[in-house]
């Protein structure tokens, strides 16, 4: 009997079995329906990771100042602004895998255009921060050199910023008002979104690093051009682990800091945190896979037992069709076609809930969701090969009766 005969025979042998055959296909559509809405979400988490990472930078490290003692008090992490541009300006000189190094200073201000007024963070660059940050301009230009070197009133504002102050007008050359300075408008950044901690990187404004220092928040330390942190961008390729050791080395020699001293500044690895991030975001992912492939298991071993029954019950309809000629082959096709055939219709049942499921997730649950044709095509070959796994016992069960024996069954 060739397999489209054998197949239209196990169909309807199913159809003769409705409820029956529904009910066993219960325990494969939910495990299908349950692998890929867990790899949706797991898969969601590692793509949300994923972009945090590509917000801020790749291969980046933040060096930070280190704390102070004031009266026996022990300040926090910091406190101590023992950062300058020059350590900056030495970092990207004489450490060989760093390809930029970017000092910076950020303070708070109000800024007012027109009728309009908006509270946000005012941040003092270089023109290598967007490099570091990889963050390119929406429309405008960036600082020049003249500007640096000037502390020209000049400004780049977030997206953010941007639609507060002026809603939908262009904001280039538009004058704004920072702690009762006019700057000038010259740039608006591209949208970035929100960083790892929830905080809107939109909602900032950038000028440069020496306007910052010389004209909204100079300090009695100003001629010292000092600064709050130093960003890297390491040289793709490279090993982040060298680049640290350097920078390590050359800050302390900056310092003077003898053998056996603490570090006076704080060097920070995000891409190593946001990668182990990852990863531990891809192993709970894998995890609640695992977990949801059990169903698959209990809805095969459903599927054994109801074709153990089918073959107790069709005891005399398998003698009756060996005696007119039917091989053991045949038999043995015709259950294990049966068995698959409920493996993947569940199976693709449970492809439609799972898809459904994931984008319901998503929307009404505001969780990241990321179907993947990949955890579709595993789940349906896993039902498949549940089919024949659970299926094959039965299978060859029934196609080892003898007729005699099997039309004699009561």
């Amino acid at each position: 009997m060739n397999l489209a005969a054998t197949l239209r025979v196990a169909v309807n042998a199913l159809r003769l079995n409705k409820l029956r055959s529904s009910l066993t296909m219960l325990g494969i559509i939910i495990g299908v329906a349950a692998v890929i809405v867990m790899i949706a979400v797991g898969g969601g988490a590692q793509e949300r990771i994923q972009n945090q990472i590509k917000s801020l930078g790749s291969n980046l490290m933040i060096i930070l100042p280190g704390s102070t003692t004031a009266s026996g008090v022990r300040l926090g992490s910091g406190a101590n602004l023992n950062l300058t541009e020059d350590d900056a300006i030495a970092i990207a000189k004489e450490v060989p895998e760093v390809q930029f190094a970017a000092p910076s200073n950020r303070g708070g201000a109000q800024m007012i255009a027109g009728n309009n007024n908006w509270s946000t963070q005012i941040q003092g660059v270089t023109p290598d921060y967007f490099e570091v940050r990889e963050w390119p301009l929406a429309t405008g230009r960036m600082f020049e050199q003249a500007e640096l070197a000037g502390s020209a009133k000049v400004v780049i504002i977030g997206q953010t910023v941007a639609t507060q102050l002026f809603g939908g007008a262009d904001p280039l050359d538009q004058t704004i008002r920072i702690k009762n300075v006019p700057f000038t408008i010259i740039g608006v950044l591209s949208k970035k979104g929100q960083s790892m901690m929830g905080q809107d990187q939109d909602d900032i404004a950038m000028i440069p690093i020496s306007t910052h220092r010389n004209r909204l928040f100079g300090t009695t330390q100003g001629k010292l051009r000092r600064i709050g942190v130093i960003m890297v961008k390491v040289y793709e390729g490279a090993s982040m682990k060298d680049a640290e050791e350097n920078i390590r080395d050359l800050m302390r020699q900056r310092q003077r800091t003898q053998p056996g001293q603490e570090d006076a500044f704080t060097i920070r690895n995000l891409t190593e945190i946001l990668q182990a991030q990852e990863e531990s975001s891809r192993i709970m992912a894998l995890l609640l896979a695992a977990v949801a492939s059990v169903s698959l298991v209990v809805g095969g071993i459903g599927i054994m037992n109801i074709m153990l029954v089918s073959v107790t019950e069709r005891t005399r309809e398998i003698g009756l069709r060996m005696a007119v000629g039917a091989r053991s082959r045949d038999i043995l096709n015709q259950f294990l076609v049966e068995a698959v055939t409920l493996s993947l219709i569940g199976g693709f049942i449970g492809i439609v809930i799972g898809i459904s499921g994931s984008l319901i997730i998503g929307k009404f649950a505001g969780w990241a969701t990321r179907l993947s044709l990949h955890a579709i095509l595993l789940a349906v070959g896993f039902s498949a090969g549940i089919g024949i796994f659970f299926g094959f016992y039965p299978a060859h069960k029934a196609s080892k009766l003898l007729p005699i024996q099997a039309l004699r069954y009561e």
